[in-house]
């Protein structure tokens, strides 16, 4: 595997002092699927590859640790290879190596050598599929006008308190266990709690925690109310993050190095916590189980629909795709030629490659995928399929009309003005591209290849 990952790794870039770290191990046994968590689609891209590409535009570096684990080189040809991204491959804990997320970043570190510059390391969650390129740098912007060694971000978890697994933001209460004031330490940042220590807790007996020379107390009860939540994503300085993570240990209910525990280490060494929270939910959702990634799915249509409900027609909000690509393409459309007077049916699919076209209409079910170019006023009927394979161009001409439950595929073109109806198979190649004139209309159950 290391040879492998070895033959698509592109060095560190040394004039830029920002680097992201994407965790991209876990296979997720609780999404139950033969398929890596991290290769689960939202919104038509693999969840790493979303998250790689938000945290390149949000740091503005490309320089880039992917840590790969089971099925790692799945993951890496999926988010492939870029000038300054390398992968690391994070070894199989069943065998006896180490295992969380503490390994994975030490893993991560091992991959690039440190060099005299206290650079700016990013950590972010692989199945974090919703982050966006502003929340990365909305991050970004809080640490680097703060003087501190290492901030967290965190969340405010609405939800009912019974199904917040997520590990809680410890903050110094007013007082101590003496009930003495907290003082100037009143809200900084103790630890990170995971939620099964927590659960571990003896709920008779307050659980204390040391900050700054002074002891403070919780009941479990308290901590498991704690809305305020770890989100995954850290930022560190360079230097003091791989001098102060050989001290992480297993000494937690999940028996694994856990990146939240540097909260504390890095407290009991006199170094600066800060944390900074996220303005929405949403974007740092992550996900484990089958219905979070599903509802994550419907949160990026959401999002779509948002966008464009406005500018084009879209018949049923709740099932369709348009990839981001199109969605771009339509906004900087309309804002060059606009009114647009596009129509997009129920359930079709517009994949990444499509140009769509102004007073274009698009059935319901259709697929439309590769690069399918239309021109002004194409119609397409119900059920049509549009594909070409990489490196071909389907072209539809101005005023094309398609009708229902035809099949378009490969290297082709039709002239303006011409009419496929219903029955129609057309098929080009590389060898044989096929060519249909202006004005030309084609019927009956026939199958067309090449010419």
């Amino acid at each position: 595997m290391h040879d492998l990952l070895a033959e698509i790794n592109s060095p560190i870039l040394d004039d830029i002092h920002r680097i992201g770290i994407v965790l991209a191990a876990g296979h997720g046994m609780r999404i139950r699927s033969e398929t890596s968590k991290m290769l689960h689609e939202i919104w038509g891209q693999p969840t790493a590859v979303r998250v790689a590409r938000a945290v390149q535009e949000g740091l503005d570096s490309p320089n880039q640790v992917i840590v790969v684990g089971i099925k790692g080189l799945d993951v890496a040809r999926a988010t492939g290879s870029q000038p300054g991204r390398l992968f690391a491959y994070q070894e199989n804990p069943v065998l006896g190596q180490p295992a969380g997320t503490g390994d994975a970043v030490r893993v991560g570190l091992q991959a690039f050598p440190a060099t005299a510059a206290d650079r700016d390391v990013y950590i972010f969650l692989g199945d974090m599929g919703l982050l966006t390129g502003q929340v990365v740098a909305q991050f970004r912007a809080s640490f680097e006008n703060v003087d501190c060694d290492m901030m967290v971000l965190t969340g405010l978890y609405s939800g009912p308190v019974e199904t917040n697994s997520y590990g809680r933001i410890v903050r110094v209460p007013a007082t101590d266990a003496a009930g003495q004031p907290a003082g100037e330490d009143r809200d900084k940042v103790i630890e990170i709690r995971e939620h099964k220590d927590i659960l571990s807790l003896d709920a008779a007996t307050p659980y204390e925690a040391a900050y700054n020379g002074r002891t403070y107390a919780f009941t479990r009860q308290e901590l498991l109310e704690t809305r305020e939540i770890n989100t995954g994503v850290v930022a560190f300085r360079e230097h003091a993050l791989r001098t102060y993570i050989q001290h992480l240990d297993t000494d937690n209910a999940q028996g694994e190095l856990l990146l939240t525990d540097l909260v504390q280490i890095f407290n009991q060494h006199q170094l600066v916590v800060r944390a900074a929270t996220a303005d929405s939910e949403e974007e740092l959702l992550a996900f484990n189980v089958k219905s979070v990634w599903r509802q994550m799915e419907a949160i990026a249509r959401r999002w779509a629909y948002d966008k464009l409900k406005d500018t084009i027609t879209i018949a049923d909000e709740e099932d369709f795709f348009i990839a981001d690509e199109v969605i771009e393409q339509i906004l900087n459309m309309d804002a060059e030629c606009g009114p647009l007077d596009i129509v997009i049916g129920k359930g079709t699919y517009v994949g990444p490659e499509v140009q769509l076209n102004r007073r274009v209409t698009i059935g319901d079910r259709s697929h439309l995928s590769g690069h399918v170019v239309l021109g002004e006023g194409v119609q397409i009927g119900v059920g049509v399929e549009l594909s070409t394979y990489p490196s071909q161009t389907l072209t539809l001409d101005d005023e094309v009309e398609v009708l229902s439950r035809n099949i378009l595929k490969g290297n082709l073109r039709i002239g303006a003005h011409s009419r496929i109806e219903s029955g129609v198979l057309l098929t080009g190649s590389d060898e044989h591209p096929m060519r249909v004139g202006e004005r030309v209309t084609i019927k009956g159950t026939s199958y067309l290849y090449g010419c």
